[in-house]
C-alpha cells in the first residue's frame, strides 16, 4: 500500500444488520388489534345468539319428550298446546299469544306459520277439550314440529 494514497486507507462499505422480526412495525400492531377486536365481536355475537335461541332448543327437547309419551287423551293435547303457547309468548311477546284460545289461537298459529294445514291446526287446538280428538298424536306432534321449525330468531 501506498502511504500517500488517502483512498487506500478507507475500509469497505458495511451494511447495517438486517432487522429482526421483533418488534413488529406499527402497522402490524394495528392489524393485530383489529383482528382481535373482530374475533371478540364474532364470539360475543355468537354467544348472544346462542343464549337468545335457547328457548327453541328447550322447546324441541320438550316436544321430543311429549312425542315419546304420546297418547290420545286431552291432557296430552293440553300439554302440547301449553308448550306452543310458551314458545309463542317467547317469540311474539308484543302480540300476547298466551291469552288466545280457540279460533283465535288456531288463527295465530296458522298466521305465524303459513305452511301449516289449517284443518290440522284447528284439530290440534280443539283436541285439548273435545272428548274424541280429530287428530292423532303423531300428526299433532308433526304440526308442532313444523310450527317450531318455522320460528327463527
Amino acid at each position: 500500500m501506498n502511504q500517500g494514497d488517502p483512498l487506500a486507507q478507507l475500509r469497505d462499505i458495511h451494511l447495517p444488520e438486517p432487522g429482526g422480526f421483533w418488534p413488529p412495525a406499527p402497522g402490524w400492531w394495528i392489524l393485530a388489534a383489529l383482528v382481535l377486536l373482530l374475533v371478540a365481536a364474532v364470539i360475543w355475537w355468537a354467544w348472544r345468539r346462542h343464549r337468545r335461541n335457547r328457548w327453541i332448543r328447550d322447546a324441541r327437547q320438550e316436544l321430543a319428550r311429549l312425542g315419546a309419551a304420546a297418547r290420545s287423551d286431552n291432557d296430552w293435547f293440553t300439554e302440547l298446546n301449553a308448550l306452543l303457547k310458551r314458545c309463542a309468548r317467547q317469540r311474539y311477546p308484543d302480540q300476547h299469544p298466551d291469552t288466545l284460545s280457540g279460533p283465535q289461537w288456531s288463527d295465530f298459529l296458522a298466521r305465524t306459520e303459513p305452511a301449516l294445514d289449517r284443518q290440522q291446526v284447528e284439530a290440534l287446538v280443539n283436541a285439548a277439550w273435545h272428548p274424541s280428538p280429530r287428530i292423532e298424536p303423531d300428526q299433532a306432534r308433526a304440526v308442532a314440529e313444523r310450527w317450531l321449525g318455522g320460528q327463527r330468531c
